[in-house]
């Protein structure tokens, strides 16, 4: 197969950070480019939410600029290449599908999954603990669900779902007494028991935490939206009454 775009856009990425290109792009490190990563990430997850495939090709773009910079970063520091890191994803793939591209037999997706994750245990054997992997970088929520999953893997789970929710209204209780004490730092704690509980919970009912708290998100933004456009007087104006009627209205009209 030939790509030549592909090769014109590793090209052209090597001109800007020649001594001839770009002033910007040659000061550039893999450290002043990871938020430029995770924004161009959300913004390519933003266009799938969206269902626009041509902003989506677009931010997809985005998100292979940042794979080519960093790996041509790498290149001038002799430490990897974009080749280098086509064969190890490439590699990756194939050792996980042994299904696909092995002899291995599977019953559905669950065995394919629960072979994923013994191979993948294989591969990490120099991870000591189960929470070991947890990406620092991403969201709160996101590591919270993670850092669930994989003690759960090692056996740390709740008896039952009443369990679960005894300890969700412990964790609120607790965050009341710690507010009634007017400790502020013991009531951040309390907080963020009760959002790893919540996690908890989310994850017991196969509920994807991050993605729940998106589309709330996203509800509440275009509510409030709807707000702006009913409002016949400025907003800081509506007394609490006005504003719940409004927000009503808005409710009904964005359900």
């Amino acid at each position: 197969m030939n790509y030549p775009n592909l090769e014109r856009l590793i090209d052209i990425i090597e001109t800007l950070r020649s001594e001839n290109g770009c002033a910007w792009d040659r000061e550039q490190t893999h450290y002043s480019l990871k938020k430029n990563m995770l924004e161009e990430a959300y913004e390519a997850v933003d266009a799938i939410e969206d269902g626009d495939c041509k902003h989506l090709r677009e931010e997809l773009g985005d998100v292979l600029l940042q794979v080519v910079l960093h790996s041509q970063i790498a290149k001038e520091d002799n430490e990897f290449t974009l080749e280098d890191v086509a064969k190890g994803i490439a590699d990756k793939l194939v050792h996980r599908h042994p299904h696909v591209f092995g002899d291995v037999k599977v019953n559905g997706t669950k065995d394919i999954l629960d072979n994923w994750e013994k191979l993948k245990a294989e591969e990490k054997k120099h991870r000591k603990s189960a929470m070991d992997g947890i990406s620092k970088a991403q969201s709160a929520l996101m590591s919270a669900q993670k850092i669930s999953k994989n003690a759960v893997k090692k056996g740390f789970e709740w008896p039952d779902e009443k369990t679960l929710w005894e300890c969700f209204n412990s964790e609120i209780d607790e965050f009341k007494e710690a507010l009634k004490d007017d400790d502020k730092e013991h009531a951040e704690e309390e907080f963020g028991d009760i959002l790893f509980a919540a996690v908890n919970l989310a994850r017991w009912n196969k509920i994807d935490a991050e993605q729940a708290l998106l589309k709330a998100n996203r509800k509440f933004m275009a509510r409030f939206r709807k707000m702006e456009e009913l409002a016949v007087k400025p907003l800081e104006e509506y007394s609490f009454e006005e504003y719940d009627d409004l927000w009503k209205k808005a409710k009904r009209a964005i359900m």
